[in-house]
């Protein structure tokens, strides 16, 4: 791998301890420092010439119209958000209060600012920070930190591209059989991610030797809540189980278990957003107010475990039109869509609707009460 990219793995790493990273390009160099970790003496020594650094999706919860700006990530000096501690701050940064005088101040990021909010997304941290341009005696200082090893110097472009460089690079690592209650003859393989911050399993159901042409699949992303501890607020933990039985009376296939809790957001953000839908607002709305897309997913480690696999077509059990496009977009033919469906339940009816209704899932016949328990099984 490219010198920076690994530059940008251990910066991942540096930013979710709470260590600050330069990122600099030919002209500019601009100091990144996260905001979960941060300490009150820090934000003091900080606020004077730094900017927050927010998406266009905290702008807009943050009081802004919605026409506001066209860019994806902007900056708020602080010089003009008033008096500022680090409670006001966190409340700025992912809080449910709008502050439309604030939001006002936004102007567009420059590259090191938008590579800022891509590093704080890939290390699953809240996508803001605070920034500072370096110029003078503080760049002078600031290298020669760099140069002790206690900071670590970033190209902007390489933390802009970070979801980009784990493409091709994923790395099969060990595999076993496990015998399930829905599948007895399945082996898990554990896939890795170059930066280790993620893993991903494929569980291959059958002998591939049996397999129908198009292979069944279901890409299921990790639920801890709902796979594990049989959460009511959604319906990942039936998903999954009923996709390996499906497979299973399909004659076999694959179900790719990814590390993307939280529609990618991860469990501390998902949390957070769990907070936020039990004061009123819905599963969208409430990854927006923490500065997230609706839907924050890759799905390039699928492609890249699927070839690894040697599969090329699919008939994909999902609800997410998102996931057909995704698989398509990296050469994968989707021939069939299997509909999958959990239970609705007065606890996540709610979450189920707004994923129909906001983010175009497929889930008429489930909310309708018309819905087996998935089309394989008609």
């Amino acid at each position: 791998m490219p010198r920076t990219g690994h530059h940008v793995e251990r910066a991942i790493f540096d930013l979710r301890r709470g260590v600050p990273v330069v990122l600099q390009d030919a002209d500019t160099a601009t100091l990144i420092q996260p905001l979960e970790g941060l300490q009150a003496s820090r934000l003091e020594e900080l606020q004077a010439e730094a900017a927050l650094v927010v998406s266009r999706h905290r702008l807009m919860a943050l009081g802004a119209a919605p026409d506001a700006h066209r860019a994806e990530a902007l900056r708020l000096p602080l010089s003009g958000c008033g008096p500022l501690d680090l409670a006001r701050l966190e409340r700025l940064a992912f809080g449910a209060q709008a502050e439309p005088r604030v939001a006002a101040l936004a102007e567009p990021a420059d590259t090191g600012e938008r590579g800022a909010l891509a590093l704080m997304r890939r290390a699953l941290l809240i996508p803001a920070a605070l920034t500072l341009k370096l110029t003078g005696a503080a760049r002078r200082a600031a290298q020669a930190r760099i140069d002790a090893g206690e900071w670590l110097s970033v190209e902007s472009e390489a933390a802009l591209g970070c979801f980009d460089n784990a493409a091709g690079l994923l790395k099969r690592v060990s595999e076993a059989r496990i015998p399930l209650a829905e599948a007895t003859e399945s082996r898990f393989i554990l896939f890795r991610e170059p930066d280790g911050l993620r893993e991903h399993v494929a569980v291959v159901i059958g002998e591939p030797g049996d397999w129908q042409p198009a292979v069944p699949l279901r890409l299921h992303s990790a639920c801890l809540t709902g796979d594990l501890f049989g959460s009511l607020r959604c319906d990942c933990g039936e998903q999954l189980r009923n996709a390996v039985a499906d497979i299973e009376s399909m004659g076999g296939g694959v179900l790719l278990y990814l590390a993307q809790e939280g529609r990618g957001i991860g469990l501390a953000n998902k949390l957070r957003a769990y907070t936020l839908q039990d004061g009123g607002l819905d599963t969208v709305d409430a990854d927006r107010v923490l500065g997230f897309g609706d839907d924050e997913r890759h799905y390039r480690a699928a492609v890249d475990m699927l070839a690894a696999l040697h599969i090329q077509r699919v008939q994909l059990l999902t609800n997410n039109p998102l996931k057909i496009a995704s698989l398509e977009a990296g050469g994968i033919e989707v021939v069939e869509r299997q509909a999958l469906y959990g239970r609705l339940n007065d606890h996540n009816r709610r979450y189920l609707s707004a994923k129909a209704e906001r983010s175009g899932h497929l889930l008429d016949e489930v909310l309708n009460g018309d819905a087996s328990r998935s089309s394989a099984c008609k």
